[in-house]
């Protein structure tokens, strides 16, 4: 006899509670389920069935079932095929909307620059502030795991882990099981030394293997090495006879060919919390926060694609640029790229 999909349903259903309870599990318990629309007497059928296959133990007459060590197997693979196929989904999903938010990012930096004849830069979203969708554990081989941390926005990051002792499916879905609970929902930021140490505690002998999963979590998101910058339009400062007088030209050219210090510049500035007006600021000559820019003007705004995905543009000219333009051109791009991948998309 195989297992359908009423039968799956019903051990699926029989182990979660009694994961919940750790009480026997009866047939009427099951047919009160919000999704069980089955009678009980069709339940309990299908439970002796289960038990026959292996699946559920009757520990005495009259009570209801538990899981057997077969039936556990069968959960335990099935979580692991369901949420491997859920990260396949969120990945294509990710990838087909990376590729296309680096397309759109590179075209606006030209776009930028081409309109307002001024340099421009583009920083690409920052997931630090992302909400955590899930944090799925499996494992490589006896001493290595696979994380597989999703953020809002799709965004996924792949750790290894190292294991120093072998862990058993039932540990490992334990682990999957705190870290879930505890996680979900949060931020990177907001993971308290509290929750670590609440984490920790729950965790017992695996205490030591959660603080490594928890290091990893932030610096997966947390490393401004992987945000990307893309610029176009430096070669325009040329244009502006008071920028080519001395270094200053060459000064700014060389700060836009600096992706590091570009990633700390738009780091520095990406504080603005005003989504109605994009964060937008004005740094005029001294107020700049690079030294290597205190000759010229920069205006930046951030663009929110929702889920704590944010990201900064930049425009750098001469102190004389054209304010009025370069504030109108900045908010009718921000936007429309709001709108593009804006809330809804996450």
């Amino acid at each position: 006899m195989e297992l359908d999909n009423r039968k799956i349903m019903i051990l699926k259903a029989v182990i979660r509670n009694y994961m919940e309870t750790g009480e026997p599990v009866g047939s009427r318990t099951i047919s009160k389920l919000p999704d069980c629309k089955l009678s009980s007497a069709t339940i309990r059928n299908e439970m002796c069935d289960l038990e026959d296959m292996g699946y559920l133990i009757q520990p005495h007459t009259s009570a209801g079932r538990i899981p057997s060590d077969q039936g556990y197997r069968f959960y335990v693979d099935e979580i692991l095929k369901e949420k491997q196929a859920e990260v396949q989904e969120l990945k294509d999903q990710m990838f087909q909307r990376v590729d296309r938010l680096e397309l759109v990012l590179k075209r606006m930096a030209r776009l930028i620059a081409a309109k307002t004849n001024y340099a421009a830069m583009i920083s690409s979203p920052s997931a630090h502030k992302a909400r955590i969708k899930l944090l799925q554990l499996s494992r490589m081989d006896a001493h290595r795991l696979l994380a597989v941390i999703v953020v809002e926005g799709n965004i996924i990051s792949n750790r290894i882990i190292p294991a120093e002792t072998e862990i058993s499916d039932q540990e490992l879905l334990n682990l999957n099981i705190l870290l879930n609970t505890t996680l979900n929902g949060l931020t990177i930021n907001e993971i308290n030394l509290d929750i670590m140490r609440q984490l920790k505690q729950d965790a017992g002998a695996q205490k030591e293997l959660v603080e490594h999963i928890l290091n990893e979590l932030s610096e997966s998101f947390s490393n401004d090495e992987d945000l990307q910058i893309y610029t176009s339009g430096a070669t325009n400062v040329f244009k502006y006879p008071e920028l080519t007088d001395g270094n200053s030209a060459s000064r700014i050219i060389d700060t836009f060919e600096e992706k590091d210090r570009l990633r700390r510049l738009l780091k520095e500035v990406n504080t603005g919390e005003d989504e109605e007006h994009h964060g937008i600021q004005v740094f005029i000559g001294d107020e700049s926060p690079v030294p290597e820019m205190n000759d010229c003007s920069m205006v930046t705004a951030n663009y929110d694609l929702g889920g704590g995905l944010r990201g900064t543009i930049g425009i750098v000219g001469p102190k004389r640029m054209d304010y009025e333009k370069v504030l109108t051109t900045l908010r009718s791009l921000m936007s429309q790229l709001d709108q593009h991948f804006g809330r809804d998309e996450t």
